[in-house]
């Protein structure tokens, strides 16, 4: 079967420009709570260049389109809305909890056979790349059932159940792995993974030494990792390839984060 290169994660770099609204959604999706005061992303946006009025437009919009609420308490904001799943997804990627792989697999499959509207069609496919499905054929996306409950992102999960079946399989004797190989780009995400991990190890010593200049980048390089990191299949060990670095990117990004939290907070402290 030919491959379906629309499966393949793309590799991800620190170099993509942020706008007002990516540094208030990535300052809140690292946060613990995922709350932060108004004079906290105000700072984080002029670190990029951001003008104070432009991140307090970037607030409002994203808060009238449902990204974010008020509160709690005064001056602050929360995320909310699709950046909240997306944050459990986030997490997933950072902390997976998987389950011992019997080698069945999990299929979602579109049941109508009638055609469906372009945004029903494109809110599923985003849905279905969410819980970590690829696609085998149009209308047929599968993975392995080692990720447990597949209701982990409720809101995923609902899109999918209302315009598909779940159903579970077996492949043939010694082909999952050649399936695998074949819906995702596991090469080209392992040289992704590795080059970002040692893009954190180069920077984290400098982010340590308390260098304002370190933070910008460390700011972008962690949200490269987070979205790689996202873009794990997470698949088990028995189809994954010989020293795959994913575990080694994650304990790798706890300590690079710890780096530029602390990095970040001095800062605020130091330019306040």
């Amino acid at each position: 079967m030919k491959q379906d290169r629309k499966n393949k994660p793309e590799p991800d770099g620190p170099g993509r420009p942020l706008s007002a609204r990516s540094v208030i959604a990535s300052m809140l999706l690292g946060t613990e709570g995922l709350s932060l005061p108004v004079r906290a992303l105000v700072r984080a946006g002029e670190l990029f260049g951001i003008a104070e009025g432009t991140t307090r437009v970037a607030l409002s919009r994203m808060v009238a389109t449902g990204e974010l609420v008020a509160g709690p308490g005064a001056g602050r904001y929360t995320l909310a809305g699709g950046l909240v799943e997306r944050s459990a997804a986030q997490e997933t990627g950072r902390r997976p909890r998987l389950q011992a792989w019997t080698g069945q697999w999990q299929m979602a499959v579109v049941t109508s056979s009638q055609p469906r509207p372009a945004g029903d069609r494109a809110a599923l496919r985003a849905a279905l790349r969410r819980l970590d499905l690829a696609e085998l054929r149009e209308g047929v996306w599968l993975r392995p059932d080692n990720l447990g409950d597949p209701v982990r992102l409720p809101a995923a999960a609902q899109v999918v159940s209302e315009q598909c079946d779940w159903l579970t399989c077996r492949w043939a004797d010694g082909e999952d792995g050649a399936l695998a190989a074949r819906l995702w780009n596991l090469d080209g995400w392992a040289r992704s993974a590795e080059a970002l991990h040692r893009d954190m190890k180069a920077s984290i010593g400098r982010l340590r030494g308390g260098q304002a200049s370190a933070l910008r980048p460390g700011f972008l390089l962690a949200a490269a990792t987070l979205r790689h990191l996202a873009a794990d299949p997470l698949l088990p060990d028995e189809l994954l390839p010989a020293r795959w670095p994913g575990r080694a990117l994650r304990d790798g990004y706890d300590g690079f984060e710890a780096a530029l939290q602390s990095g970040l907070r001095r800062w605020f402290r130091e330019s306040s």
